[in-house]
């Protein structure tokens, strides 16, 4: 009972793209996908600072396409791009293949649940009280133009020698609706009495069919802070919008009529 399937997982395919673009034959699948995961914990690790929401890897027969998306993308390019080169080189070194390294900004950091669970967990590691960091962030991500958002978390809360967990909601979160565009994010805080967890889902809205969720990466012509995140909503924003000046302008000929008889 109460167990969960990943909501990043659960909708890959239907709207949620693939995290790694590549094809692999039997022999070297397993090879192929142990470098993805060492890329992935050695750039989480070395750029944890950077705010890394997600790292893409698409494969060529000859070269490796890494694509950090970055809440701070002056921290990884660094002064000239030298930050950029470092890693470039190192991970190349590590894999022994060519290597190309691309930064992305992160369009709203509020709106992204990987990056929220992070800033949840560097509070806890300041010994923040876990329900303030709790209710801050979910205030902010509420402000950002998301639908609904829930964050957990667990471990020896306030110093605690019995671990539990808590949680709470703002808005709606439908796991189960496979058009519901829902993020997660996960993140540990290391604190004096061990290590708690923070999980954080985010529902962004709902896509129409053959659409697929926002990538939330800064753009030519992207959404401004707050907008809705599909175009199911924005529909649903301009009838109800319609309907309140058509309510509007009734309203208005009722009362013209009224002073002139």
């Amino acid at each position: 009972m109460g167990q969960k399937t990943h909501p990043t997982g659960y909708r890959v395919g239907i709207i949620q793209p693939w995290r790694s673009t590549w094809f692999g034959k039997k022999r070297e699948y397993g090879i192929l996908l142990k470098e993805d995961a060492d890329i992935r914990k050695f750039l989480k690790k070395k750029l944890y600072t950077a705010g890394v929401s997600k790292i893409l890897i698409a494969r060529t027969p000859m070269n490796v396409n890494i694509t950090l998306v970055t809440a701070k993308p002056g921290i990884v390019v660094g002064r000239g791009g030298q930050g950029i080169d470092e890693l470039r080189v190192a991970v190349a070194k590590m894999i022994h293949k060519t290597v190309a390294i691309d930064v992305v900004e992160v369009a709203r950091i509020d709106a992204d649940a990987q990056l929220v669970a992070e800033s949840i967990a560097l509070q806890l590691e300041k010994r923040i009280a876990f329900r303030r960091a709790m209710k801050q962030a979910m205030q902010r991500t509420m402000r950002s133009g998301v639908q609904g958002i829930k964050v957990m978390v667990s471990g020896r809360l306030g110093g605690a020698e019995i671990a539990r967990s808590e949680w709470a909601k703002e808005g709606r979160i439908p796991l189960q609706t496979l058009r519901a565009d829902v993020d997660f994010g996960f993140a540990e805080a290391d604190t004096i009495m061990g290590k708690i967890g923070v999980k954080v889902w985010e529902f962004k809205g709902h896509l129409m069919p053959n659409e697929k969720a926002d990538m939330n990466v800064k753009a030519k012509g992207s959404k401004p802070t707050g907008a809705p995140s599909s175009s199911f909503d924005e529909k649903r924003a301009g009838r109800r919008g319609k309907q309140r000046g058509e309510r509007g302008e009734r309203g208005g000929r009722q009362a013209i009529e009224t002073e002139t008889e």
